[in-house]
């Protein structure tokens, strides 16, 4: 079973990956319209809002671990 360090490291990987990766989104999105751009935008912005909140619930669960 993975342990909560790890999945926090790769929680932190994934966002690391998505911030690195936003100027080559704007360029691969360029070529589509306005409102294309905009959905896929939001998509991306809420793909990355999950990925805080799981850090963040993550980083609450060990700090449960480490007090129990």
């Amino acid at each position: 079973m993975i342990t909560v360090d790890e999945k926090i490291a790769k929680t932190q990987r994934m966002l690391r990956r998505m911030e690195q990766d936003q100027p080559y989104l704007q360029m691969r999105l360029s070529p589509l319209g306005a409102e294309h751009r905009q959905s896929a935008n939001a998509f991306a912005e809420r793909i990355r809002a999950e990925v805080e909140a799981e850090l963040q619930r993550l980083m609450a669960e060990r700090q449960r671990q480490s007090t129990d």
